[in-house]
This record gives C-alpha cells, structure tokens and sequence, in this order.
C-alpha cells in the first residue's frame, strides 16, 4: 500500500505590510512557480504578503523544494505588468454590524457607506472560500479588527471589513469580519465556464444599489446521472456520504478547499483492499453508514472506523452478489469509514477532481436513489487484506510549532485534554484551556494547522480549510497524526503533545523564506 501523503510546506516572505508592489511581485513569481511545477509541490497559495508552497513529503524533501523556490527566485524577472481589470459591484448596505461599525468609528451610517463605496480597491488575493476576494485597502477611519469570535455562518454575498482589508463573501462560510452590506452580483459560480469573477491584480469598486440577492449557484454535480455500469444504488443515506479522490490539487489561488478523504490512510486502505489505485474515487461514510444495494456483482473493502458492515468483514475485502444489500451497523470507536469498490467510482471531475466540496458547492451527500457506476470493470479477488488498522480510545496527537509559534502558546496546548465542541469537514473547534491567540495579515492556512482566535479558542483546520486566514497558527498537527484528527468524535477528549525543542527563531526559519534571498543562501532543512 502506498504511504500517505504527508502535506507540508512553508511560506516565501515578500514583505511584512500591505505593499501594493511587492503583492504584484509575489502573484508574478506565483505564475513563474506555475510555470514550472515541482513534482511533488501539492499547491501554491498567494496572499497579501507571502507565497504558501504546500508539497507531499513522502514525494519530495524539504530541502529540494526550497531549492527550486531559491533557484526561481535568482532568476526572477518581476518587472511590472498592465493593471488588472476594473469590476463594479452593486451592494445594499445592509449588513447586520453596520450601525456597530458608525457607533466605533464616530461616522453615521451613511458616512461608513460613503467611504466605504468610496475607493477602488486592489485585489490582493482570492482564497479562504472559492472565489473570495481579499481587498485593499480601507480606508483609515474605517479599519476596524476581526469579531474576537468568528460567526460559525455569514450569509452569502456579505460585503465585509476587517483591519486594512474589505471582501465579499461569494458562500455561506464561517467567517470573522465586521459586516455592512450584500452584493447584488454573483462572483462565484462553478457551473460557470469561468467559475470565477475576480482575480488577484483586478480593481473593485463599490456601488450602493438596491435589488434582491443573486440565488446561491446550482450544486455542481460529481458523478454522472446515468453511470455506464451501474454499481450501487442508495436505498437510505448514513449521515454524510461522499465521494472522494486524492483531492482537488493546485486550486488554492482561487479558494477551493483541497477536499479528498479526512483520513487518507485508511481511505488508501480501502482502495488497495480491492486493487485500485490509492487515489481512486471511493465513499466516505461519517459515524451512521449508508443502505446499498448492488446492481452487479461486486468486490468491495470497507476501512476506517465508526461503523462495520453487518455481516461482512472489515478491513477485508469482500464480495457483494448482485440483489444483496448492504448495511452498516454503527459503534462508539472513530468517526470515519471508506467503502472502496474494485474498478472505482465513476466520476465528473471538476478541476480535475470529483471530491466533494460541501462550501464550494461541488458535489453533495448521497441521497436515496442515487446510483453510483463503476469507472471500470475490473476483476478482482475478495479475501485480500493488509495488517488491520488501529484506533487508540484516548487519542493523543503531536504538535511541530506553526508560523506563529510561541512557548507559551505550545506550552498551553500541551496543558490538558480539549474536547472536540464542534467538527466538520473544516475543522475540529476545541473547548479546554484558553490559548494565546492573536491576528496577522491574511495568508494561507497549513494542512493541519491549529488556528487561535484572539478569544483563545484553538480550531485544528481539516482538508476543507480556508484556503486564507488571518487567525494565529501556533502549531499543526504533525502529518502523520492528521488520520487520527479525523477519527476524533463531537464531544471526544483529545491530548495535544506539543513539540517545544528549539527557539522561535528556529522555528520562524523553518517556517518563512525571505523572497529576496543573498546570492549564497543556502536551503534550511525541514523538521518534517
């Protein structure tokens, strides 16, 4: 079985504060890096004022990516490029924070829509959700923080503040900016030939209209409706059946989550119970399994935990006999299990993936009724099985210091168990100890990283992250411990065991890559 990915990465500094120029420079050296992709870099996530370069480490060292970054970087030609596009966008200033915003700032309501619609603002990154723009700057009087406690659901086409920064919300998401209107255009759609409205490097401006608010766009499905070899049909759905590859690779410039299994051990497990590829698209099944029956005769591994199929074996592959139905029976161990079948899923990728993203509208739960097909029809043998999978019943996972790493804040996580208070696809929000926590000007968000919000409250992000965030990350969850994460259950103590050897500026280093580096620089080595 091939080893999971192992995502880790590090981030190229441009500069320190909003600087319209080196932003420039940073999405131009983005595009060099696109130009001549790494084997083995995953993504590439721009912000204000850093590149994130994300790769597998089980495909490439550390030490070999920051060399092909060092190279790129003496070589790099950033003289200035014509100005992006000019989008208007119609907003109804009516957002639920703005009579807080004019009592803070001292303006009435109407001077905050005057300023506020007032400037053209230059894009200086898409990212946290599919197509949201981060845009600069606000002007002074109006700079106000991120709520201490991001709302767990902002509406959709929210037109928001924070600090230097304004945006658009394109998709209902968490989110912890100061709200003052909607916007009455759709800037996201992914049944769009071209999904997105706006790009890093466009101007936007501001227009107070009146009007209702654009429909959330179609659900953008992921398997075909009429599958060439009907394999499996929903007689009832478990809680959150989806289907998932290896994920949906080199999107982080334009916001899509990364998706693809929670836990990719045993999701690989699965696919190699029934010979396909690690990758092939599979079900994940969420604490209460699904009711299937198969349409043809089948050979089909089940791996994870939270539930077994009744009558069958887990962790061994098996044959399911067109007619026969198939149940799952549910237990208290783990939260995630992956049903592969021999041949795979079959597909309609969008971006090169058929994951689902639940906040991108792409793909959805299985439903009673759907049918899902075979992507081919492969011949293979039930019985195989590899070593079984284990689940500890206290889970306990280690911590390597994040970008805004302290010992105070590591020495805090370390502390006590937290308790899961809250879990999706996102993330895992946990109740315990306050950590320090804190602000910084948006960027790109670790897989893994354990996201602080200045209420001290640590949320350790998942594959469906943010792409962007402006919370402190004063660790991650060390690669190897993401499948764990993922088998955490609402209401579940878990222990953090933070790694605290080494200085924080040691851990800076490992963490950010000056983009104008001495011609002698030599690579840092990664930890990981």
């Amino acid at each position: 079985m091939q080893r999971p990915a192992h995502a880790t990465g590090f981030y190229i500094q441009f500069s320190q504060e909003l600087d319209l120029r080196q932003n420039a420079r940073l999405h131009a050296f983005h595009r060099a890096l696109r130009a001549d992709w790494l084997p083995g870099v995953t993504d590439l996530g721009p912000g204000y004022v850093n590149l994130f370069v994300e790769y597998d480490g089980a495909r490439v060292t550390g030490a070999v990516v920051r060399e092909w970054v060092t190279r790129h970087l003496r070589s790099f030609d950033d003289k200035a490029e014509a100005a992006g596009r000019l989008i208007e966008l119609p907003v109804r200033y009516d957002g639920p924070d703005l009579p807080d915003v004019a009592e803070r700032t001292g303006l009435s309501e109407a001077e905050v829509v005057r300023l506020h619609s007032g400037s053209d603002y230059h894009v200086y990154a898409v990212g946290f959700t599919p197509g949201f723009p981060f845009l600069g700057e606000v002007p002074e009087v109006l700079r106000l923080p991120r709520r201490s406690t991001p709302r767990a659901n902002v509406p959709s086409n929210a037109v928001a503040i924070a600090n230097a920064q304004t945006c658009v919300y394109p998709l209902p998401s968490p989110g912890g900016w100061n709200l003052l209107g909607t916007a009455l255009d759709t800037i996201y759609d992914p049944n769009r030939v071209e999904p997105f409205l706006i790009a890093p490097g466009d101007r936007v401006r501001f227009h107070p209209s009146e009007g209702e608010t654009p429909p959330l766009p179609n659900v953008r499905g992921t398997w075909p409706a009429e599958p060439r070899w009907p394999a499996l049909r929903v007689e009832k759905p478990g809680l959150l059946d989806l289907l998932m590859d290896g994920g949906r690779l080199r999107q982080a410039q334009v916001g899509l989550a990364r998706s693809g299994p929670l836990d990719t051990r045993s999701a690989h497990f699965a696919n190699g119970l029934v010979g396909n590829a690690p990758d092939a698209p599979l079900l994940e099944l969420t604490l209460k399994g699904p009711v299937l029956t198969a349409l043809r005769d089948l050979v089909v591994g089940v791996a994870g935990f939270g539930m077994r199929p009744e009558g069958q074996p887990m962790q061994r592959s098996f044959r399911l006999r067109k007619g026969e139905t198939l149940r799952f029976s549910s237990n208290q161990l783990g939260a995630r299990a992956y049903l592969a079948v021999a041949g795979g899923f079959e597909g309609a990728p969008f971006l090169g993936s058929c994951s689902t993203d639940l906040i991108g509208r792409v793909g959805r739960p299985l439903r009673a009724g759907d049918v899902l097909g075979l992507a081919e029809s492969q011949d293979a043998r039930p019985g195989f099985a590899n070593l079984p999978l284990s689940l500890p019943e206290h889970i306990t996972l280690r911590l390597l210091p994040g970008p805004q790493a302290s010992l105070e804040a590591l020495n805090a996580l370390g502390r006590a168990p937290f308790r899961v208070a809250g879990s999706d696809r996102m993330g895992l929000r946990l109740g315990g100890p306050q950590v320090p926590g804190g602000q910084v000007t948006s960027e790109a968000t670790p897989p893994g990283a354990v996201q602080v919000t200045p209420a001290g409250e640590p949320i350790i992000l998942l594959a469906d992250r943010g792409r962007i965030g402006g919370y402190h990350k004063p660790a991650i969850v060390h690669p190897q411990d993401l499948p764990l994460a993922a088998q955490l259950r609402p209401g579940q103590l878990v222990s953090l065991k933070p790694d605290t050897t080494g200085t924080p500026e040691v851990w800076a280093q490992r963490w950010f890559l000056d983009a104008q580096p001495p011609a002698t620089a030599v690579p840092i080595g990664e930890k990981i």
